[in-house]
């Protein structure tokens, strides 16, 4: 099954919509900041074009759609001045499924480039912003066309969720429980997507051009393992539960999974091995809690996990399950989530990669 079209995160500015419920991918901008700097100061220490060409992949919508673009041309900027020369102007693409919600972005635009204008003086080049609606499992940007891309927390997202998953019933992700063939099914479809991926960008990115990518993945070799499975496994148990009570179907919830990998380090580099396009400059790895506001209160813990998730999966569990369980769905993730919060502190482990295009 095929998820291209139902995978944006939600949009707007509700209270379920994700640019509401993103702080964690704000803190991982943040986090990784150091890294980035470095990466881009590495790029363009031999030189800085005259127009600077930059793309975020999968930018999704509110204010850390900006935030890492922010980040690099303030870095560029402060390359150009004490180089002497005169700062570049700004070619910035940001890129995400078409049904992502770019206006909630734009109407961001204006604040964004008065705040740039403050904080980077006279002496900064223009800026032009453009959406690129469009997978990036495909062709988004001309041949040789890019001098440094940017993704944060996308590229773990797959282009569909794998074929061969009939057995992996009851459940919505890999699991303890699941057959051999469902833990082959999502890393093959993990290599393949990972693989295009580096292939397509090879072709859009200049010679010695950089990209940084942020994506959540694993600190153990066994892709049933870890804390991510657990997440999926206890929204897996909600739909359980639903099921039991008569409100989903049973053929509904076997033929459900999400289409995301959360690949080991080792994985990342033997891939990017095999692809051959790029050369791996560095990968660092760092945890961040489930719940960015780190509550002290299990309960609210629970709860902006579940908001959190809501936030990227409402569109995708909403045109498989029907909209009118996801309320019902959510409440019921939350009371999993505390339970499971009050025995043990729920981590991501996320890596952080640096390549240029050979």
């Amino acid at each position: 099954m095929v998820f291209l079209k139902i995978l944006p995160m939600n949009g707007g500015n509700g209270k379920s919509s994700y640019a509401n419920n993103s702080l964690l991918q704000k803190k991982m901008i943040l986090e990784v900041r150091p890294f980035l700097e470095v990466s881009i100061k590495d790029a363009f220490s031999s030189g800085i074009p005259s127009c600077v060409k930059l793309a975020d992949l999968g930018c999704s919508s509110g204010p850390n759609a900006l935030s890492a673009i922010s980040e690099i041309i303030h870095t560029i900027h402060g390359m150009s001045k004490r180089m002497n020369c005169k700062s570049p102007e700004f070619q910035v693409f940001l890129n995400d499924l078409p049904g992502n919600d770019f206006n909630n972005i734009f109407s961001l635009l204006p604040d964004f480039n008065e705040k740039l204008t403050k904080e980077e003086d006279d002496t900064l080049g223009h800026c032009f912003i453009t959406g690129v609606p469009g997978s990036f499992y495909s062709r988004i940007f001309p041949s040789r066309s890019l001098d440094f891309v940017h993704s944060s927390c996308s590229v773990h997202w797959l282009s569909q969720a794998p074929a061969g998953l009939e057995k992996n019933k009851g459940h919505i992700y890999i699991a303890n429980g699941s057959p051999p063939t469902v833990i082959q099914a999502y890393t093959n479809q993990f290599q393949r997507d990972f693989s295009l991926f580096l292939g397509l960008r090879s072709e859009e990115i200049k010679l010695a051009g950089r990209m940084v990518i942020t994506i959540i993945g694993r600190s153990m070799e066994d892709p049933s393992g870890g804390e991510c499975c657990d997440l999926w496994e206890l929204l897996a148990e909600s739909l359980t539960d639903m099921l039991a009570e008569g409100l989903i179907e049973e053929a509904d919830l076997n033929s459900f999974n999400i289409p995301i990998y959360y690949p080991s380090e080792g994985e990342v580099r033997a891939v990017v091995q095999e692809e051959g396009s790029f050369n791996l400059d560095k990968i660092e790895s760092f945890e961040a809690n489930w719940d960015p506001f780190d509550d002290s209160d299990k309960y609210r813990e629970a709860q902006n996990v579940a908001n959190y998730v809501r936030s990227i999966t409402e569109p995708t569990l909403k045109s498989h399950f029907g909209g009118a369980v996801i309320g019902n769905l959510f409440g019921r993730y939350a009371d999993h989530l505390a339970k499971h919060l009050l025995m043990e502190k729920g981590k991501y482990f996320f890596m952080v990669i640096s390549l240029t295009k050979k």
